[in-house]
């Protein structure tokens, strides 16, 4: 790991990183760095809102791993705004925009994250510019400067889950 020796230099991250979401009770989840995409975006479905002390919350679930469906994590959270949002694929879609805090090495901040079905996403989980802007210095053509790939904890031959777990360092 690669640490700062001035707090005031940027955090040095890779193109991909593993990073926490604790508000949304996820410990580890594999971001890939996207300085092209304004917006964060996480994958999430059976989305539906609903209000809650006048304000407008959403409830919705995700899976963690990469390519793999076997953990699912439940979440709430409050919405910030309904965008407009421009996809991959160059389609506009309405999505849901909620802040929560991002927790990537030792270092943690809120972010604004678009919620979107990414299941067909190579990463259940982009890093946009917004987010990153001021704070860090992507080094494109390495990954995983902030530790290693969490281990995926097993309990009867099934996935267990990685709410209550850490990053690895």
């Amino acid at each position: 790991m690669e640490a700062r020796l001035n707090p005031k230099e940027p955090l040095k991250i890779g193109w991909r990183e593993w990073v926490g979401l604790p508000d949304l009770g996820v410990a580890a989840i594999k971001a890939k760095v996207d300085t092209g995409a304004r917006t964060s975006a996480l994958h999430a479905y059976d989305i539906e809102s609903f209000r809650r002390g006048g304000a407008l919350w959403i409830r919705f679930a995700l899976h963690p791993l990469q390519r793999s469906n076997a953990m699912k994590v439940a979440c709430e959270a409050r919405a910030i705004d309904e965008r407009l949002v421009r996809n991959s694929g160059g389609g506009v879609e309405h999505r849901y925009i909620v802040t929560t805090l991002l927790k990537i090495g030792d270092s943690s901040w809120p972010i604004e994250l678009a919620l979107a079905n990414r299941d067909q996403m190579g990463f259940r989980m982009l890093l946009g510019r917004t987010a990153l802007e001021g704070r860090v210095l992507v080094e494109p053509g390495r990954s995983y400067l902030l530790g290693a790939r969490p281990a995926r904890p097993r309990h009867r031959g099934k996935l267990s889950s990685l709410r209550t777990g850490k990053l690895s360092r």
